[in-house]
């Protein structure tokens, strides 16, 4: 989360996810600069990596973000003013490690996709962050 997302910050952090789970066939993203930047279309050539954008006005095309986006702006988003981008990154990390760690997820049998005992621990707790408990 921040202010404006860059192509360095992109590269930054894909470079972070590709090392830590490999390089994908694919990344689909929206036709933002930050994603069409030529530094990223060359890098992600570089490593064999394809790209595919969604049309614009067609959040279909990529239903899972459209689904998380729906999520955070109904759990977090609506419900809280931030006064600094950072109490805003932090709240936003928290909320994310909840809904990946803790949240029972139907599609899984009520189940978290990636358990807490798997993750490395930050100090935040997402489990004391009740008020973001649902009964999917």
């Amino acid at each position: 989360m921040d202010r404006k997302l860059s192509s360095d910050r992109v590269l930054e952090q894909l470079t972070h996810l590709f090392t830590q789970r490999g390089a994908p066939a694919y990344t689909r993203s929206d036709n933002g600069s930050e994603f069409t930047a030529t530094r990223v279309c060359k890098w992600l050539a570089e490593l064999s990596v394809k790209t595919l954008c969604i049309e614009p006005g067609s959040p279909w095309e990529n239903g899972y973000i459209e689904s998380f986006n729906g999520k955070l702006r109904e759990k977090l988003l609506d419900g809280e003013v931030f006064d600094t981008l950072f109490e805003a990154q932090v709240l936003a990390e928290g909320w994310r490690r909840y809904y990946n760690t803790v949240r029972p997820h139907s599609s899984l049998g009520y189940r978290p996709p990636a358990p807490e005992a798997r993750q490395p621990r930050t100090g935040l707790n997402p489990v004391s962050w009740s008020t973001w408990n649902e009964s999917e």
